[in-house]
């Protein structure tokens, strides 16, 4: 049920009132109030000279003005927290004391900190020919150094983009942090997107370079370049060349091109830089219109980085280096705040996973590399999970019986550990002998510590499956507006289907509670973003008059503090009659009471009723994506138990099949029975031939459900439950 970390955050009602102060946490310093004061940088010597708001007008941004670019975009004084330029400064959200009052830096002050603490380290691996090829700390500084003078040799202008599209690689890190030093922006682009959507981000941020990872994304490229004005070169990192074309360079051709670039030039615009500037953008995944360029400023970057990794304890390298694998899209805030920045700000190694990860050879990756920190979408638990109850299906009857054994005691041990009970019992100890450790080692994670889950909401069954093989899956929640992760669950502080509780140095506002306490969840600290860019009135939304951030989800805090995420405010189902429905929990339910469902999406804004499209657990093309007609094992042997001898979505459609059905129609009717009101209850349901994918539009990159996307694709079935003809539907409920 949890919502989002890094979910949209557009349209959010403008507030006319002051925000309240009830449902505040306050950091641990009691430091409750967003102060006023105007943070100014002297860019030479990089002090911080603290000023009020009335001494603080700064010609050079104030009022409404067309930037160099000739966008006309508001940018308030740098007393002010947001700015929509991509030149704007704005004023950095510094707590009196404690972690929030940390010295800014920027990105090349954090990277020069930790080349000169970490420099003989390994810092990135990336695996070619069956070896890991690796770079220590000083040769990928080096690296990045020599990057930017390539940039600048390529004509990169102050504040332009430099444009990703690729598979992470140690070139994805150094053209990223190239870019920044070189006083471009950051622009990661999804592999996903299609050549409109490339254009989209690419004159969005008017990228003066692109780095591609293939031939095949360099297709997308070509296909948009005449509709480019501001693209200066191509650079293709990941494969030779098999076309020669002007201003189209290989990586090594690239990293050749600044030889005579003098370091002073390169020293000039390092120095020029501001920890309260852009240098990375990140665009939403746009599941609720046109992608929103997020502006993130070196100290959101730095600090978050700092922050995020001391909630978490993570390791210096000094003492032990963690070690993780990059694998999760770094157009995103999550693998870049996991991959690049808190790796960096702790020394950690970085090992790349192939490109095709995702399609099965991770866990060959992560058996190889064993990391100590690992973050999966819910979508990478849940394949695990799949495969692991797949493989344990064909086991042997005795090894079946003492898994299950297993994980009983594993899970009623877990769950009275996370309730403050502190003894191991005899039986877990045995367990952990005879099945935890062997199922860690199969999936590569017997070194794992920190096991994390954000980006999309993960249902509790896959939790507890987890749970009860002592592998304790923290969730984390936040948002490419916050730079990542607001809030962090802990091996000492977790509840399960909690995202946790602040990082230290964040703030909380539950805005206009209801009376059961949820109501919207308003972030404030320093991982907190500039502003959308050249989006004034977005930017207006997502933060208010006081300075919050209004995240668009629902939730609310229980007795100690946890943060619970319901739904999001765009989501909730508006009936005919008026009752406001949050669809994700019942969706949840339903998942939970019929394993065989893959996806639940509930329907009925302003309709008499509720009714809900679903879809099997079905075999996925590992190369396309694309959801096949064959059921998943675990789905076949869920329908061998009901008698049923279907393999195929199809058999089961086409015939109705009765055992399905009926177990279907009885999980469904079983969910109604806990609904808080006949509103909530789903009356009718429908079977869909394919599972929702990226491939055919339903999901976003993280696998988030788009819902305006899902209500036009399957708009007829949606239709038919409304017509009068009660054959129209699969299920009719009498209620």
């Amino acid at each position: 049920m949890r919502w989002t970390m890094l979910g949209e955050s557009d349209a959010r009602m403008a507030l006319a009132e002051p925000v309240p102060t009830a449902y505040f946490n306050s950091d641990p310093q009691g430091n409750c109030e967003v102060s006023l004061d105007d943070v100014l940088f002297s860019s030479s010597t990089r002090t911080v000279e603290v000023h009020g708001i009335e001494a603080a007008e700064d010609t050079k941004t104030g009022g409404c003005q067309t930037d160099m670019l000739g966008f006309k975009a508001s940018s308030p004084p740098s007393s002010c927290v947001w700015t929509t330029r991509r030149d704007g400064e704005v004023r950095l959200r510094l707590d009196e004391q404690g972690i929030g009052s940390e010295a800014p830096k920027t990105v090349h002050e954090l990277f020069q900190e930790a080349t000169n603490k970490y420099g003989d380290y390994y810092a990135l691996a990336s695996k070619k020919g069956g070896q890991w090829i690796k770079l220590t700390y000083k040769m990928y500084y080096d690296e990045c150094w020599k990057a930017a003078k390539c940039f600048l040799k390529l004509g990169l202008e102050r504040f332009h983009g430099v444009c990703i599209l690729g598979f992470n690689s140690a070139e994805w890190f150094i053209a990223d942090i190239g870019a920044i030093l070189a006083g471009g922006l950051a622009v990661g682009i999804y592999t996903t997107n299609s050549p409109e959507a490339c254009h989209y981000v690419a004159e969005n941020c008017s990228a003066n370079v692109l780095v591609v990872e293939n031939h095949k994304q360099l297709q997308k490229i070509l296909e948009i370049q005449h509709k480019l004005p501001h693209l200066k070169a191509i650079i293709q990192y990941g494969e030779e060349l098999k076309e020669k074309r002007p201003n189209l360079y290989s990586w090594s051709e690239f990293m050749d091109l600044g030889r005579d670039v003098p370091d002073t030039q390169l020293c000039e615009i390092i120095k020029s830089q501001k920890p309260n500037q852009c240098c990375t953008l990140i665009y939403t995944s746009g599941t609720t219109g046109q992608p929103k360029g997020v502006m993130l400023s070196h100290d959101n970057l730095t600090w978050t980085a700092l922050a995020a990794g001391r909630f978490i304890t993570l390791m210096d390298a000094k003492e032990k280096q963690e070690l993780v694998v990059s694998y999760l899209p770094l157009s995103h805030i999550a693998a870049q705040m996991s991959d690049i920045w808190s790796a960096m700000t702790f020394g950690a190694q970085v090992f790349f996973a192939q490109p095709d990860a995702l399609k099965g050879t991770l866990v060959d990756t992560l058996r190889e590399v064993r990391p100590t920190a690992f973050l999966g979408v819910p979508r990478v638990w849940e394949k695990m999970e799949e495969k692991m109850k797949s493989i344990g299906a064909k086991s042997s009857a005795l090894r079946r019986k003492v898994a299950s054994w297993a994980k009983g005691v594993g899970l009623q041990t877990n769950l009275k550990r996370m309730n403050g009970y502190s003894e191991v019992p005899v039986n877990f100890r045995l367990a952990r002998h005879l099945v935890y450790k062997k199922v860690r080692k199969a999936i590569g994670l017997d070194r794992c510590t920190k096991c994390y889950t954000g980006a999309a909401p993960i249902t509790r069954e896959t939790l507890e499956f987890f749970l009860s093989l002592n592998i304790p899956v923290f969730e984390l929640y936040g948002m490419s507006e916050s730079s990542g992760p607001h809030t962090i669950s802990l091996p000492h502080a977790f509840k399960l289907t909690s995202c946790g509780k602040e990082v230290t140095g964040c703030r909380t506002l539950i805005h206009k509670p209801d009376r059961d306490g949820t109501g919207e969840v308003c972030f404030s600290g320093r991982h907190v973003f500039m502003g959308y860019l050249n989006m004034e009135e977005k930017t207006k939304e997502a933060i208010d008059e006081d300075g919050w951030l209004h995240s668009g989800d629902l939730g609310k805090h229980d007795k100690d503090g946890f943060l619970y995420i319901t739904g999001r405010i765009k989501e909730l189902i508006i009936t005919a009659g008026g009752e406001n429905v949050p669809p994700v929990p019942i969706e949840d339910a339903v998942k939970d009471a019929v394993p065989i469902i893959s996806n639940a999406m509930l329907v009925g804004d302003k309709a008499k009723f509720l009714a809900m499209l679903l879809t099997l657990k079905c075999t996925v093309d590992v190369e396309t994506g694309e959801p096949g007609d064959d059921l998943t094992p675990e789905a076949i042997e869920y329908c061998q138990k009901l008698g049923s001898k279907a393999t195929k979505v199809s058999e089961i459609i086409s015939s109705k099949d009765k055992a399905i059905y009926a177990a279907i129609q009885q999980g469904v009717s079983a969910v109604n029975e806990g609904a808080v009101s006949n509103a909530q209850k789903v009356q009718k349901w429908v079977l869909l031939e394919k599972d929702f994918s990226l491939f055919g539009g339903e999901l976003g990159p993280t696998m988030k459900l788009k819902r305006p996307a899902v209500v036009e694709k399957y708009r007829d079935q949606i239709a038919q439950f409304y017509t009068d003809n009660p054959s129209a539907s699969e299920s009719a409920l009498q209620q």
